[in-house]
């Protein structure tokens, strides 16, 4: 017997987590522009695979497997793996490390708490407590790219200022409204054109 579930409501989150492998390959070549790829990838399949995972049908055990799965997943695709990549873009220094604790540790805490309020209401929120842990498969390739192009010499300052903001944001109990449809569609295309521009442009 095969312990898990392997299933397609699995799919996207089992690519998601290859993204992140792969992803801290290339952090670890510093071949920075396929990690940023793949942070948005990882992204994109944490945005759309509750979607997919709804519209299976699935058993009471397969869901509760499901709920675990994405969640463990998360602190990997979502706090370790920007932990590797904050390093493989400059912050090096031990001064840094306190600031990558900081960030695991609040992050692990608001996973905890999410799926605290997941377990005790038994059903989806309309919003999130706090801002998701996954955003930052948004917010750093956004803030990444921007500065590659624009403005390289203050990268580090920038990061490391979001890094920071983040962090609080993940434990401070403000409403962030879970993302709709065509909001979504809206990340896809962003992250299409962003990749096109890692691939060929930058």
């Amino acid at each position: 017997m095969i312990l898990g579930k392997w299933n397609k409501s699995v799919i996207l989150s089992y690519i998601g987590l290859l993204s992140s492998i792969l992803g801290i390959i290339f952090c670890m070549k510093v071949q920075i522009n396929y990690a940023v790829i793949c942070m948005m990838v990882t992204g994109l399949c944490d945005l759309f695979d509750g979607t997919v995972a709804r519209r299976c049908k699935r058993t009471k055990e397969e869901k509760q497997f499901g709920i675990e799965l994405d969640s463990l997943i998360d602190v990997f695709d979502f706090i370790a793996f920007p932990i590797v990549f904050f390093y493989a873009i400059g912050f090096q220094e031990w001064y840094y490390y306190p600031l990558f604790c900081f960030y695991g540790i609040m992050g692990i805490a608001r996973l905890a708490h999410f799926n605290t309020i997941v377990d005790n209401n038994n059903k989806p929120v309309p919003f999130y407590h706090g801002l998701p842990v996954t955003y930052a498969a948004l917010i750093f390739p956004l803030a990444h790219f921007f500065c590659t192009l624009f403005f390289p010499g203050i990268l580090l300052i920038v990061i490391g200022i979001l890094i920071f903001v983040v962090t609080i944001f993940y434990i401070i109990d403000v409403p962030v409204p879970k993302p709709k449809l065509l909001p979504s569609v809206g990340l896809l295309i962003l992250a299409i054109v962003l990749t096109i521009f890692y691939l060929w442009v930058l």
